[in-house]
Formats: structure tokens, C-alpha cells, sequence
């Protein structure tokens, strides 16, 4: 009998915030929705629910935000970074 396998899922691997952080860190550097995607990962991988009470945002924003083809406002992106410890810089 064959096992059934997962996906990869990189959230499963992000244990500490130290991993979450050289996570965006690297995803960065990548186009504006891969950077989206890895916020969506990361938030998983730390609880959704905990990263949208500190973001201060509800879950379900939260999200329909971080969902792909979401569209979230600078401000979102920027409470989620937060909510991690990480601020954006130029």
C-alpha cells in the first residue's frame, strides 16, 4: 500500500523567529508577490492568529490579505513586518 505524501510546506520548517526573519530577509529580494507569499508563510508558521492580533488586524483580513491574488495596502504589509520584530527600510 502506497503512502500518501504532503506538500512541501515551508511554514512546518520556520520554528523560530530568527528563521522567520532570514525567511524575509531572503524573500525580499524577490517581486513584490513572492514577498507577499512568504509574509502568508511566515504568519502561518508563527499562528495567523497571533500575527494579526499584534498586527492589529483580524484574522480573517489578515488572510483574504496575504491570500495570493490579495492585494494588501503598504500599511498591512507593514504592521505584519512588525508584528515579526522586522521593519522595512530602503
Amino acid at each position: 500500500m502506497a503512502t500518501k505524501t504532503r506538500p512541501f510546506d515551508v511554514a512546518e520548517h520556520l520554528k523560530t523567529d530568527d528563521d522567520i526573519k532570514f525567511f524575509l530577509q531572503d524573500a525580499s529580494t524577490g517581486t513584490p508577490e513572492e514577498f507577499i507569499h512568504a509574509l502568508n508563510t511566515a504568519a502561518r508558521a508563527k499562528g495567523m492568529s497571533e500575527v494579526a492580533k499584534k498586527a492589529g488586524v483580524t484574522r480573517a483580513s489578515l488572510y483574504k490579505s496575504l491570500a495570493d491574488g490579495g492585494n494588501p495596502r503598504f500599511e498591512t504589509i507593514a504592521k505584519v513586518c512588525k508584528s515579526f520584530g522586522l521593519r522595512l527600510h530602503v
